[in-house]
Parts: structure tokens; sequence; C-alpha cells
């Protein structure tokens, strides 16, 4: 349903009871001052020889008792005309005609001039006015109005003044309230049409409704949830170009160490059909291609989650040795072929930390297969933990070639850069420290990266 036809529905709803109300207090107070008058008039035609008719003869006096009319006579067939019936203060009548007068309307008049009820009747209700005269003796001294009711009669009583009187106010103020509605409408009207214009153009558009009132808010509330669904809607672009291109990293990655191992396999297939020995050189690239094609995976998916925002960190307690234990002896292998000593120190009391174990344990492996990966046949490598003052701290240390200082730097870039992360130049510009610095700042840890006491790499995790 529309807004105007719903107010209009509104308005009769609330205003319908309140014109009934006020149709009962004025049917109220113009009933008590027919009452009223009533009385003057009969006291006053009492006073006026009325008395000595009616002690002379009550029931003569009854028949002839008219009233006055009031206003002109409504439309349709004439009401019953009322009764008058004289009692004495005791409330009996010599009037064969008169009604018994119940214990309670007697009771409601003592102390008053007049007391009123609804009395049932075998030809239906009636409104009973019972007056008190001036004199307290005599046949005549009360004086019973019975005025016979017509069926509904209340309510058209009620209803008649009221909608006469109120009918014409309240009219007016439904026709105010649809004329005030009408601006009220358009700027609806035009908000509605903004938003679907913006949900179209994919909620580029601001909606733009001004206005310091509720429509105002609503517009501004549309503008804002406009914002948040396209920053939403970027960052769902944001992955899935992030997705596509480790996609591509990784089918680009992958397709060199998986070709060169499989030259590897070839040369060995071919001399184990030769019946020759395996070569070690052969042997030893094979292991070490294989183990280089698993670390760019992982850290492959490692930079795809963390350049997507993701992910929110899993802190639980990180037992620091047992992850650096588990880091060395993954890479034991391939330092031994390598001919490279890794050797590894950690306290006898375990060192807890609150954080992600796998991307810590990722970067640490990083860190650790760098340093194996870029040293020289014979070179020594020792991962230590510490820890400190202020918490802890893991340093790799290596006696390879090093990096020059102007080139550190370059190293630990905040983002990964597709082209710049992938390459495997002696340098060791790739994937693992780039995700290393990133881990310990989700962390609130910081790595640096310093020159070795023997001259190679120092790589130091602090937290």
């Amino acid at each position: 349903m529309k807004l105007r036809p719903r107010l209009v529905l509104t308005t009769l709803a609330a205003g319908l009871p309140l014109v009934a109300t006020m149709g009962w207090v004025q049917s109220r107070a113009e009933e008590r001052a027919a009452v009223e008058a009533l009385s003057q008039f009969l006291v006053s035609m009492m006073m006026n020889g009325g008395r000595a008719a009616c002690e002379q003869s009550p029931q003569a006096w009854s028949r002839a008792f008219r009233l006055p009319p009031r206003g002109p006579r409504p439309p349709g067939p004439p009401p019953p005309p009322p009764r008058a019936f004289a009692y004495d203060r005791q409330g009996t009548s010599t009037d064969p005609d008169a009604p018994p007068l119940s214990p309670a309307l007697l009771d409601q008049l003592a102390g008053k001039s007049m007391a009123r009820e609804a009395s049932p009747g075998p030809r239906g209700s009636a409104a009973d006015v019972l007056l008190a005269m001036p004199w307290a003796e005599g046949p005549c001294a009360l004086v019973l109005i019975r005025r016979p009711l017509l069926p509904m009669e209340g309510a058209v009583r009620v209803f008649t003044p009221a909608l006469e009187l109120w009918l014409p106010p309240a009219a007016m103020l439904v026709v105010g309230l649809l004329i005030a509605m009408g601006p009220v409408v358009r700027r609806l009207r035009a908000l509605r049409a903004k938003v679907l214009e913006s949900a179209k153009a994919g909620y580029q558009a601001e909606i733009g409704v001004g206005g310091a009132d509720e429509i105002g808010d609503l517009g501004r509330a549309f503008d804002e949830a406009g914002r948040e669904v396209r920053a939403q809607m970027e960052a769902q672009q944001r992955r899935e170009r992030t997705l596509r291109e480790f996609l591509e990293n990784t089918t680009h990655d992958v397709m060199i160490p998986l070709t060169v191992l499989q030259g590897h396999l070839a040369a060995l297939v071919e001399r184990s059909a030769k019946s020759e020995p395996a070569d070690g050189a052969t042997l030893n690239g094979a292991v070490q291609e294989a183990h280089y094609m698993a670390s760019l995976v992982h850290n492959l998916a490692t930079a795809a989650k963390l350049e997507a925002g993701e992910p929110a960190l899993q802190r639980h307690p990180v037992d620091l040795g047992e992850v650096l234990k588990r880091a060395v002896a993954r890479h034991q292998p391939v330092a031994r072929r390598s001919e490279v000593s890794l050797e590894m120190a950690v306290p006898p009391e375990p060192v807890v930390v609150a954080g992600d174990v796998t991307l810590v344990e990722q970067a640490l492996s990083n860190v650790i297969y760098n340093a194996v990966r870029y040293n020289k046949a014979g070179g020594h490598l020792a991962a230590v933990l510490e820890r400190t003052a202020r918490g802890f701290s893991v340093r790799v240390i290596d006696d390879g070639p090093g990096i020059p200082e102007e080139e550190r730097s370059r190293l630990l870039e905040r983002y990964f850069r597709g082209n710049a992360a992938r390459t495997r130049a002696p340098e060791g510009r790739g994937l693992g420290l780039a995700i290393a610095f990133r881990v310990a700042e989700l962390h609130g840890w910081t790595l640096k990266l310093d020159r070795s006491e023997p001259g190679g790499l120092q790589v130091e995790l602090v937290g």
C-alpha cells in the first residue's frame, strides 16, 4: 500500500475513536443541559397552577402533560412522547398508571434536586429523570419524566452531534496531512529513483539526497552502504586478481625447477639403464630442485593470502624452540647435500609467544632456506633462539657472500611483486624474506637484516 492511503487509513483509525469520545462528551453535556432546562420548565409550570392541577388529579395531570418542542423535528417517524408521573416524598403515587420508583433512583435523589437512570421496560428501555419540587408535602412532591428510547438512539445521539461538530475539522486535518505529505512523497520517490540508478551503476554514484530530516539521513545511510558495497566489491576483485596472479606465478615458477628436475631424473634413469652408479651431483641437484619447488609452492600460497589481506591471525601459545627445531630439521638434508653446516641453539626453558604457528614456522623456514640455498659449499649456518629482557630473539647467521648494504632494504619489500619476487638470482631477492617480514609485522615483531661477523648475512627476528 502506498504511503498516502496508508496515512489516510491510519488517521481514520486514530480519529474515529477520538470523534466518538468527543461526541460522547458533547452528548453528555447536551443531556445535562436538557435535564436542567426540563427541571426549570417543570418547576415554573408547577408554580404557575400546575401544582394545584396535579394535586387535584395526578392521573389527569399526567395524561395532559406536554413538553414544549425543542427545535425542528428530525425526519422519520415521530419519537414516543414523554410522560410525567407524580409521587410523594416516599415515592408512592395515587396515579394507577405511574410506574414504581426504583430504590436506587430514590437513593440517588437524596440531598439533590434531580436523579437520572435508564430503566428497562416491556416495550424497550426508557430514560427516567426524577425531579424534586421545592415543596416537601403533598402527592406531587416528586415528578418522574419518562421518555422511551428508540433502538440505537443512544449511539445516534453520540455520533450525530460528533459528526456534525468534528467531521469538518477532521476532514480538513486529513486533507492537510495529504497536502503536507506531498513533498515527503516526492522526496521518497526521488530517493528510490537514485538508489535504483546507483544500483544499476554498480553503486559507483552517490545518492546525494540532502536535507536535515530523516529522509536525508536515509539518503546518507544509502551512500554509506554504497561505499561499503564498493569496498567489498574492490576487495573481492583484489582477491580474484591475486588468485589469478597466484595461478600464473605458480605455473611459471614451478615449470622452471620442474624442467630442471626432469633433466636430472632423465640423467639418473639413463645411468641406471646402463647399470652405472648414480651420479652424486645429479642426485643432489634433483633433491635440491624438489625441495625448492615445495618451498616455492608454500611461499606462493602464503604470499597470495597476505596480498589479499588475509589471513586473520589465529593467536595461540607457540613454543618458538619447537618451531625452530622443526624448521632446521626440514632443511638439514638439503644443507648436507649442499655441504653447508647447519647448527641450532635454543635455551633449556621454553620460549612461548602468542602467534599463528603456521605463519611463524613458514617465516623461520624461509629465512633458514635462503641462508642454506645461497651459501657456498663448505659454508656454515647457525640458527640461535635467545630469551631477552623484553621478549625473544631468533638470529639466523651465515658466512655466505652476504648482501650489499644498499640492497638489503629491497629484500624486505612490504608487498609481493610478481616479477621481482619470482627471481632466483644469486643475491636472493625472492619471496622468502618478504613473507618473513610481513609475518613479523602482523605479529608486532621486527625483522632486521645486518652483516654478520663472518661477513655473511644475519637475519634477526625480535619480539
